[in-house]
């Protein structure tokens, strides 16, 4: 066993982590965007007397408002995973800050 081999197993953890906050944050996720468009449309249409018409809609809705959420999760995750993806400001900006 090399002193790189822990070293490469520690960032690999990290990265497990990370992923799994990743699924569990984008499930749980999911999961309440679903449950608020089913319980949102049944009060609609209890309240409406219409009883399918607005649980489906809004449950179709809730489609594309999840994917959305997802692809939010994920840019916010993808830059915590990629190194360097933090903006830096580039040497020609710094001097041109300070006189």
């Amino acid at each position: 066993m090399t002193a790189q081999e822990p070293k490469q197993d520690g960032k690999q953890y990290v990265l497990n982590l990370t992923l799994a906050g990743f699924a569990g944050q984008v499930g749980f996720l999911t999961l309440i965007i679903i449950i608020g468009a089913l319980i949102g449309g049944l009060w609609l249409d209890q309240t409406l007397r219409t009883k399918p018409l607005f649980t489906i809609l809004i449950l179709l809705a809730s489609v594309p408002v999840t994917i959305f959420v997802m692809y939010r999760v994920a840019m916010g995750f993808v830059t915590r995973i990629k190194p360097g993806a933090q903006a830096r400001p580039e040497p020609a900006q710094e001097k041109a800050d300070h006189p």
